[in-house]
């Protein structure tokens, strides 16, 4: 009976219509239930202002998290609202990295790439938030920006390029770019942060993967090459091998040495001042149709191979065989290997941490459409 009472006293509290009930349960006079009506309903009113105007309270984000959103809008990440604009561009870019074309891409394909550039838009949002909370302890330089715009500048052949890439991504001019690049080095630096100490490899864990692994760190058979190139896209194919036969006529009666040809005739701008040397070369560092009829050759016979690029005068001067590597040996690359794998491991545990800590925050309003 006590608990009835209690919540109806609460309940009549709190809806201003029926005052009377209250007066009822509290006694007083006319004038005192007026003041007292008009106190109760002016706290609510001041409340509900503060909350869903200035304030932005837990009623308003309640209210807003509720709300469907308008239809550019795919996700909302805590107070931050992902536009279809933003996935587009989010979506262009991941495939620009990765070298396809959304044209080329079935309609499962370009589904799939969504979802994922959402997945990186939302993980993004989350680690600029934590970044932004700890911004005092990942302070950035001028310099460190001024290489991040260098690194970025050295993507693109022309300025025109750069310009057409920052329009389609919503970046106007270098400031902008400057801030979005900072942003972003500041984030890698506070995943840095949390993850670096974990990402080194221990001797143990290096030494394991050798043991079941030494196979795959055996250095391949390998041949030192040298060559002169003519390349049949600016020539005839019956001119370039014309041209190389006579230099093969040439070496024969050693009437010209190898460096001396490639000087002259060859078309390779990275070998023809070092005597046409490509250096130790591997089997699997190889196009197929070079990499067949070199590996087959007998040393210090030069000859005419034609590839899908041109006509090549190959020289063969020395040859090693597959060999198994020490611990020693292998030790840097297994470390940089193993690091580099766990990096990658340890990230997406951070990312599905966040993802786990914000899931209340995080609302996906639709299926990102396609294109």
């Amino acid at each position: 009976m006590w608990r009835q009472k209690t919540e109806e006293k609460i309940h009549l509290l709190i809806n201003c219509r029926r005052p009377t009930s209250v007066f009822r349960l509290f006694p007083m006079t006319s004038r005192a239930k007026f003041f007292l009506r008009l106190a109760i309903c002016g706290v609510v009113v001041v409340y509900l202002a503060g909350d869903l105007g200035v304030g932005h309270g837990p009623l308003r984000r309640a209210v807003e998290r509720a709300m469907p959103p308008r239809s550019p809008v795919v996700a909302r990440v805590l107070d931050f609202q992902i536009t279809r604009s933003q996935l587009d561009r989010a979506v262009r870019e991941r495939l620009w990295r990765a070298g396809k074309s959304l044209a080329a891409l079935t309609p499962e394909s370009r589904q799939l790439d969504r979802a994922a550039a959402l997945d990186e838009l939302i993980d993004h949002e989350l680690l600029r938030v934590q970044a932004t909370t700890h911004a005092a302890q990942l302070a950035l330089s001028d310099t460190e920006i001024s290489t991040r715009l260098r690194q970025f500048v050295s993507r693109f052949e022309s300025p025109a390029a750069m310009a057409s890439a920052m329009k389609s991504q919503g970046i106007v001019g270098e400031r902008n770019l400057r801030d979005i690049l900072a942003a972003r080095l500041q984030q890698e630096k506070y995943l840095e942060s949390e993850i670096g100490p974990l990402v080194e490899p221990t001797v143990e864990e290096a030494r394991h993967w050798f043991d079941g692994n030494q196979h795959y760190l055996a250095l391949p058979e390998r041949v030192e090459v040298r060559h002169l190139f003519i390349p049949t896209l600016d020539h005839a194919p019956e001119a370039a091998k014309a041209i190389l036969t006579s230099a093969l006529a040439d070496l024969t009666a050693r009437t010209r040495d190898f460096a001396t040809l490639a000087r002259e005739i060859s078309e390779d701008p990275a070998t023809r001042d070092n005597g046409g040397s490509l250096g130790w070369m591997s089997r699997d560092r190889l196009p197929a149709d070079f990499a067949v009829p070199v590996f087959a050759l007998a040393m210090h016979q030069p000859t005419l191979v034609r590839t899908h690029l041109g006509w090549h005068l190959v020289e063969v001067t020395d040859r090693k065989p597959a060999e198994p590597r020490t611990y020693e040996q292998a030790k840097p690359e297994i470390f940089a290997a193993l690091a580099a794998v766990k990096r990658r491991q340890l990230i997406t545990q951070f990312r599905n941490t966040l993802r786990r800590r914000e899931a209340a925050n995080i609302k996906v309003f639709q299926e990102a459409p396609s294109e």
